[in-house]
């Protein structure tokens, strides 16, 4: 995977979250969760943002939303919506470790970073901290 290959794949997996906490959001409006969801959409609008920039510097055109997205499962209840905002802090953070493989300095800083704050945030939302957040269980 080349930089700008992860570059576009988190950008596109911060389309998907921007996406996806539109929906967490207007499950939990007026609850408990409300301001965490609310933050997690800043969070995710401002990566967003900044990846755009960065795939622009490195001279491509940033890969575009699209118009909807399939969501990793269901959000009509307050507990699917937390769940759903989970899993998708998780699909972030696996975009980010790609991203943290193929980054020099500083940029491999910030991927782990934005990383870490994924993982935070998806333990935040199921209650259990994953292993090794945005990496996939290797057998043998």
């Amino acid at each position: 995977m080349t930089l700008l290959d992860a570059l576009q794949a988190a950008l596109a997996g911060e389309h998907a979250a921007v996406y996806g906490y539109g929906v967490v959001g207007a499950r939990l409006a007026g609850g408990p969760d409300e301001a965490a969801a609310r933050a997690g959409y800043d969070v995710h609008l401002a990566r967003r943002d900044a990846l755009d920039g960065l795939v622009r510097a490195a001279g491509a055109e940033p890969v575009a939303a699209a118009v909807a997205y399939e969501l990793p499962g269901p959000a009509d209840t307050p507990a699917q919506a937390r769940a759903l905002a989970a899993d998708l802090e998780l699909g972030t953070a696996a975009t980010y470790a790609d991203l943290v493989a193929v980054a020099e300095a500083p940029l491999r800083a910030t991927a782990a970073g934005w990383l870490q704050d994924a993982a935070v945030r998806a333990a935040g939302w199921s209650g259990t901290a994953a292993t090794f957040p945005g990496l996939t269980e290797r057998s043998g």
